[in-house]
């Protein structure tokens, strides 16, 4: 029982030796009085990453076992020049502990099935597409690819098993839409939502909830469109747990041990590391940036508010995506907020002209935040009709737009805002963007969207310099690979808005330098084309942006 006084409580045991050798903290469960975990929960919460690596340091000695030394040579993450720095002391030591953890992740990610159905997190998160997936990307995969076990595995198709919805096949290939059962596997034929799959970029600056958030408070981390994607805790660390039980199965009846195995404390460590090591680690600071192109510059301007000097009314989007991220500018209550943008409620949406499908409630499952049963709302949904703030840095490149899919392009996705189905929120006191005004910021939000390919690009060729001549040819080369998309996403990002010529034509040069580098097997001249790479994705920075 805890004990104490007045607000503090502490919580006493005593370990003999052998126990203490195998003792870790978990997860912590708090309830009233005798009840047991699960029967009257008032509190859940898990440790951190870094402090689960901390007390594990500290209470056994070293983190050696965690991750095996072979690990590192076989398994040298792609991503590994952006891995943080732990938050913890002796950060020598501790940042090659997390290069494992990180490593062993990745491998994880991308190459476990976990005894399911053959799914992977990378099917649906795949590094070569910025860990998203798109109509487009899903064209191009073959017939038996995973992604499509509800076509050929008879237990998972709805049409074949009494209506027991695993997925839409039809609204994941045109629309690259996913069934969701965040309400629970009671009722898979009418209770499901239909997402798109959100990338993992930047996780490590979107988690954290905003204060006062209509229950924000049961959930210690933003995950998944409407902030609430985790079981349990709601923790990035326990997303894998309902990832693997929701689109792992070998059949919809989701047995543990029998349709998939869960992964264990050690393997969920490594993906949580992994995840927390992509993409970029600091906040813009869209104040201090100028950019070349008067069109970009004109909606950094009205991103901020003022254009010409002047305030922009109209311009509002720094609110709730302070510096082009997923938090709220306030000071005094940050993080990552949940809105009503009212997204559901856009007439003639593509999927449902398709097929109909349940309309989407959003974060929760009730409409006044309770969590201990369920009940509908008035449209058949169930939740308080919320969804979490996405970052805008890296939206350019992985379209479609919103949590339906529901918008095709950058610019059409700015020109929502102008919508009735937004103002009728009365968030932001309403916006009236002219259309000369939705370019400009749309605009903007394709040049910070490009800065970001560049800074990710070099980032993997810098580490694949460093890792020439110690690690295998294949691991340099998946990290050229990856550099290469995201000089591709890059060039893309800027010709469909006729953006920077230059600085297209700076980024193809890099693309094919990059090329060279991935075909030849000389090591002298690898490094000479990875450098050339480099050269020319700086220059196509200084292109676009003076700081």
């Amino acid at each position: 029982a805890l004990q104490g006084s007045g607000d503090s409580r502490r919580l006493v045991m005593s370990l003999n030796s052998d126990e203490r050798r195998e003792f870790e903290v978990d997860l912590v469960v708090i309830t009233p009085g005798t009840q047991r975990p699960g029967q009257a929960d008032l509190l859940v919460g898990s440790p951190t990453l870094f402090q689960r690596l901390f007390f594990h340091e500290h209470t056994k000695g070293s983190l050696e076992g965690l991750v095996p030394e072979e690990t590192v040579q076989e398994n040298a993450p792609a991503f590994a020049s952006l891995v943080p720095a732990p938050a913890v002391a002796h950060a020598s030591t501790r940042t090659d502990a997390m290069k494992r953890l990180i490593a062993k992740g990745e491998d994880l990610f991308f190459n476990e099935t976990f005894a399911g159905n053959g799914r992977t997190c990378g099917t649906c998160h795949p590094a070569e597409n910025n860990l998203t997936i798109d109509p487009a990307f899903i064209a191009k995969l073959p017939p038996r690819d995973p992604l499509f076990v509800a076509e050929f595995i008879p237990a998972l198709n709805f049409e074949k098993n009494g209506g027991k919805r695993f997925e839409d096949p039809l609204l994941m290939r045109k629309f690259g839409l996913i069934v969701e059962n965040l309400d629970g596997f009671g009722d898979l034929a009418k209770r499901f939502t239909m997402r798109g799959v959100p990338h993992t970029l930047g996780l490590a600056r979107s988690l954290t909830p905003r204060a006062g958030d209509q229950g924000s408070e049961t959930k210690v981390q933003k995950t998944g469109w409407s902030g609430d994607g985790a079981p349990g805790d709601g923790s990035l660390r326990l997303f894998a747990v309902g990832a693997v039980t929701q689109h792992f199965p070998l059949t919809t009846n989701r047995v543990e041990n029998k349709d998939f195995r869960l992964p264990t404390d050690q393997e969920l460590d490594a993906m949580e590391a992994f995840q927390l090591s992509l993409g970029r680690l600091d906040e813009l600071d869209l104040t201090a940036m100028q950019f070349k192109g008067s069109v970009p510059e004109l909606g950094r301007r009205i991103f901020l508010q003022t254009a010409d000097g002047k305030p922009v009314a109209a311009g509002k989007c720094q609110l709730c995506h302070a510096n082009a991220g997923a938090n709220v500018s306030s000071t005094s209550n940050p993080g990552n907020g949940n809105f009503n943008t009212g997204v559901e409620a856009l007439a003639n949406q593509p999927a449902r002209q398709v097929r109909g499908f349940p309309i989407d409630g959003g974060f929760g499952t009730t409409p006044d935040g309770r969590f201990d049963e369920l009940v509908q709302n008035g449209d058949g949904s169930f939740g308080n009709g919320t969804f979490n703030t996405p970052s805008l840095i890296e939206a350019a490149d992985t379209p479609p737009f919103f949590h339906n899919n529901s918008i095709a392009t950058m610019e059409e996705a700015v020109n929502f805002y102008n919508s009735d189905a937004f103002n009728d929120t009365g968030l932001a006191g309403g916006i009236d963007l002219e259309p000369t005004q939705v370019e400009a910021v749309a605009a903007m939000l394709r040049v910070i969207n490009a800065v970001e390919n560049i800074r990710a690009s070099n980032a993997l060729n810098e580490e694949a310099l460093r890792a020439l001549g110690r690690t295998r040819k294949a691991k340099v080369d998946r990290q050229l690979a990856l550099s290469r998309a995201e000089v591709t996403d890059g060039i893309q990002v800027l010709r469909q808005a006729g953006l920077h010529p230059d600085a297209v034509r700076h980024l193809g040069q890099a693309r094919k330098l990059l090329k060279q580098a991935l075909e030849t097997n000389n090591h002298f001249k690898k490094v000479d084309f990875i450098r050339g790479a480099v050269r020319n994705l700086r220059t196509a920075r200084a292109d676009m942006v003076r700081a």
